[in-house]
């Protein structure tokens, strides 16, 4: 006969998941309080908190003081602004993320060249993330953030990146789209276009008025590691002249691809 059940008594291979889920989520909540500050909005209040996330503000208040004791926030007179501790963070993230200095250089001097913005992508899941920058010196100009993560489902340096994708990726990166998992068939065709030619471009598929001409950048096996793309307005970007940007990203990105191109997102070789 099986012992009894003292009562009340929970089991404890119980305790410990409700222990880890309430973990999880407050770990969530933190983050999401910390993704609420922005070059727009440096310093950020308990009340905007509490509008932004729905938390109840005793809640919000005990996330804030654990963020703050653990230098993520620090207090000022109107509100929270990013803690010291998220400066040594960015530090090694910038440290560990640069590329080498010639291949700074060469985006330099492209941007110089073209004067519109050149943008470095890898891939992350179903999008890319901007790992470099060298924005155009123009007033009109495109503007992505290094670290920001935009879709596959349209762009130049998708078409580019997605060269080696297997079709359970595009799949994924369909159905992330506005146009569904029949996206993929469309997308297959601007792969193996951009393939055939050695480089991509883009105008209005993600943002009207905007477009972008790139190419991709390789590893040592040979597979696509990296899209190297110029873009800005359209009205910038004319056949004539999106022929002689690919010819231009074409030269840098084999020079990229002749020194070995190395980052924390390359895949594992």
């Amino acid at each position: 006969m099986s012992p009894a059940k003292k009562p009340g008594a929970a089991p404890a291979a119980d305790a410990q998941p409700a222990a880890d889920s309430q973990g999880v989520r407050s770990v969530q909540r933190a983050v999401e309080i910390l993704s609420l500050l922005s070059e727009e909005r440096p310093v950020i209040s308990i009340r905007e908190i509490v509008e932004a996330t729905g938390l109840a503000k005793t809640t919000v208040i005990r996330l804030v003081q654990t963020l703050e004791q653990n230098g993520l926030l620090w207090a000022a007179p109107n509100g929270y602004l990013p803690g010291p501790g998220l400066w040594r963070w960015a530090h090694l993230a910038r440290s560990s993320w640069e590329l080498p200095p010639e291949t700074r250089r060469s985006m330099r001097d492209l941007g110089a060249r073209r004067r519109e913005t050149v943008n470095l992508y890898m891939l992350r899941d179903i999008y890319r993330v901007c790992v470099a920058q060298q924005e155009s010196p123009q007033p009109l100009r495109h503007v992505v953030h290094v670290g920001d993560e935009l879709p596959l489902w349209a762009g130049a340096s998708s078409k580019a990146l997605l060269r080696d994708a297997p079709d359970s990726l595009l799949r994924r990166v369909a159905v992330s789209s506005p146009y569904g998992e029949g996206h993929v068939k469309r997308l297959r065709e601007w792969i193996d276009e951009a393939a055939h030619r050695g480089w991509a471009v883009s105008h209005g598929e993600r943002e009207d008025g905007l477009s972008a001409v790139a190419v991709p950048v390789l590893g040592r096996s040979g597979t696509v590691v990296a899209a190297l793309s110029l873009s800005g307005p359209t009205v910038r970007f004319p056949d004539d002249v999106v022929e002689q940007y690919a010819a231009d990203l074409r030269q840098v990105a084999a020079e990229m691809s002749e020194r070995g191109f190395d980052h924390p997102l390359s895949p594992a070789r």
